[in-house]
């Protein structure tokens, strides 16, 4: 299958479960600042392409 981009609903559900285990204490795949917050750090991860999460469509 090639490669898709995620839907807007794909993207916030990616985003809030990683930002979940960064706020419970996950190391950080990205180098991050004292004032950034976990969905800041979880989009930027997003966006590297280096999340820790195996994401696999629905099938339908």
């Amino acid at each position: 299958m090639a490669s898709k981009k995620f839907t807007r609903f794909e993207k916030a559900r990616v985003i809030g479960a990683r930002a979940l285990q960064l706020s419970m204490g996950a190391k950080p795949m990205v180098e991050v600042t004292p004032d950034l917050d976990p969905i800041d750090i979880a989009t930027m991860e997003l966006n590297k392409k280096v999340l820790p999460l195996d994401v696999r469509p629905r099938e339908e």
